[in-house]
């Protein structure tokens, strides 16, 4: 039986297992994802998510997670997709709704980054390096 991780309780749980499995199977494709994405609007969206997550219900969770998943990070990849990786899990640890986009092209993410409104727009901008390399696009 795997072991229980800090985040095994929340909605969004599989999907972070999900990404750190990628993460270690294909790390150079997420270094790569991370210079297709639109760096400026992940930076934006990103201190959204941590303040999302930070919010009272969800402020023991990422206490509780945030070395657990950046050791799993870390583990997995160099450098360089740390922050890739680390913005696709902040958006499923800040909205559960995050885990409704996983299935949309690149494509697609880009145009609800431009047209959507927050925090749709920025859970789109945080996955768009997932959609990149889940696509190959």
């Amino acid at each position: 039986m795997p072991a229980k991780t800090a985040w095994a309780h929340l909605p969004n749980a599989q999907h972070i297992d999900a990404v750190l499995a990628d993460v270690k199977v294909r790390p150079s494709t997420w270094a790569a994802a991370q210079v297709a994405a639109q760096v400026a609007a992940q930076v934006a969206a990103s201190h959204a998510a941590r303040d999302a997550a930070l919010d009272a219900e969800r402020a023991a969770v990422w206490s509780a997670i945030w070395g657990a998943v950046q050791d799993a990070i870390f583990d997995a990849v160099q450098d360089a997709a740390v922050d890739t990786i680390w913005g696709t899990i902040t958006a499923l640890i800040a909205w559960d709704s995050a885990a409704d986009l996983l299935d949309c092209t690149p494509d697609v993410l880009r145009t609800m980054i431009d047209l959507a409104e927050p925090p749709v727009c920025h859970q789109a901008a945080l996955l768009l390096p997932y959609a990149i390399v889940r696509f190959g696009q």
